[in-house]
Parts: structure tokens; sequence; C-alpha cells
């Protein structure tokens, strides 16, 4: 993001923030935008794309903005139900471990059911992040994955250290696998990949701009280096190319969240 872009970015966080512009509220026109800012079209429509993916900023149509309520990530239509039986969990015993897998048997009473072993594998820990610039790409690794024998574009990430962070996880990995630093990232959401019979935390983080620092670092883990466009994700998605469920999730959050402003950012 260079200064006009950054002055514009902090200047309409000072509006929402001083209560210039209250939740609710509809943006200046673009025009009027770019004569207050002070700043292009382009780059304008490239601060509003950041904010609306930090839901800041709602959108309506192809560029009808408004500041979003500062309740609305939490306000949601149902409620949950009550009065429902967990499982009983009587024991478990392991019957394979090392520092990479570890599998259980899981001694289970389902409410009604005969109690059983259940299988449960328990993987890693894992941090992964998606880092968006100021034209809308995302930055991506090339792979080859051995298991299903096929290239693909992944987001960077890993296994989280014992005693570490997932964010600091994030961050070292997103520089050992691509050589870029990201400026900050923010965590969005945390998620099991295969609930019913494997544990493996998955933490997502998003988060806008980077300063290149060098060539990766993590040799084993490191692929082709490219800023991917977010308007070309969908694609790549009916294609196939996007592997693994960090990877997904993250950019189906991204793209979940920017509303309608795909087609406004990059008109």
């Amino acid at each position: 993001m260079g200064p006009k872009s950054a002055r514009a970015y902090s200047t309409i966080r000072e509006w929402i923030a001083s209560g210039k512009l209250s939740p609710g509220d509809k943006l200046p026109s673009e025009r009027t935008l770019v004569d207050d800012l002070e700043i292009g079209r382009t780059a304008l429509r490239a601060v509003l794309a950041r904010l609306v993916t930090e839901r800041v900023l709602g959108v309506r149509g192809r560029s009808s903005y408004f500041v979003r309520s500062h309740h609305s990530n939490d306000a949601v239509s149902v409620s949950k139900p009550e009065g429902l039986e967990p499982w009983r969990i009587h024991g478990e015993r392991t019957i394979y471990d090392n520092r990479w897998v570890k599998l259980d048997l899981v001694d289970v009473e389902p409410p009604g059911v005969e109690r059983f072993e259940h299988h449960v594998v328990r993987l890693q820990h894992v941090a992964i992040a998606a880092v968006l610039d100021d034209q809308d790409r995302v930055l991506m690794l090339w792979r080859y994955r051995f298991v299903p024998q096929e290239w693909g574009w992944e987001l960077p990430g890993g296994i989280v250290d014992a005693g570490e962070d997932a964010q600091r996880t994030a961050l070292r990995e997103v520089e050992e696998e691509t050589g870029w630093r990201p400026d900050s990232l923010e965590h969005v959401v945390t998620y099991q990949p295969m609930v019913g019979m494997v544990d493996s935390p998955h933490e997502i983080f998003i988060g806008r701009g980077a300063q290149r620092i060098g060539d990766p670092t993590d040799i084993e883990e490191a692929g082709h280096v490219e800023w991917v466009p977010l308007a070309d994700i969908p694609k790549l998605m009916t294609r196939g190319d996007l592997m693994g469920s960090g990877t997904l999730v993250a950019l189906l959050h991204i793209l979940a969240t920017r509303g309608d402003n795909t087609s406004t950012a990059s008109a």
C-alpha cells in the first residue's frame, strides 16, 4: 500500500472511530472520495476492498459502501438447541504414537446407543495465512504433494511448535516458505478439517500487505511463489487446482466477506 492509499485508509478508519461515520451510514460517492482523499480511483477501490475484507465496510451493488455495525459479526438468526446429551467418554488407549501422528481407541457411549471403541487420529496444530496485497492478489505457492500425486496452489502454513503462538507460526511460515514478511495478520477462524475421526486444530489468519525480504529458506516446503489474483480463485477451485482444506477455508472466507466487491475492485 502506497503513501496515498495508506493515508486514505487511515482517514476512513478515523471517520468511523470519531463518529463522523456511524454504523449503517453510507460512504460518499467514489467521485467525492477521490476528491476528498486526493487519491486515484483505482487506488481508492483497493482501499475500499481492504476495508470490506476486514469487515469494516459493507457493499451493496457495485459501488455503494456503508459502515458495518460493530455487532453485525455476532448476529445470527438461529439459536443453539438445548437439552441434548453429549457422548460419554469412558476412557482411551493409544495404539500408535510418534511426533507426527497418534492413533487412539476411545471408549465412547452415544446417547441411547451401546458403548464402543472409536478410532481417533490426532495430528498436529496447524496455522495457515492468506496474505493480500493492494492489487487484490493473494500470496500462494505452486507445490507438488506426493500423497495425492498432484500439483496445486496452496497458502503458506505449517505446524505450531510447542510453546509457540499460532499467529507467530503463521508469520514465520510465510517468511520461510515465500520470502515475504506480512505487515500483520488477523485471526479469522479455527476449525477441524475432519471432525468425525481426526483431531487437528487449524487456525486461519488473514492479512494485508507484505515486504519482500529475500528467497524462501524452507527448501522442503517452498514451491513456486506467486501473487494470484482473487478473481482467479473461483475458476482455480472449479478446476481442482487448490489443495488443502486450510487453503480452501481461508479463500472462501475472503470471497464470502467481500460481498459483491469482487467485480468492483477489478473494474
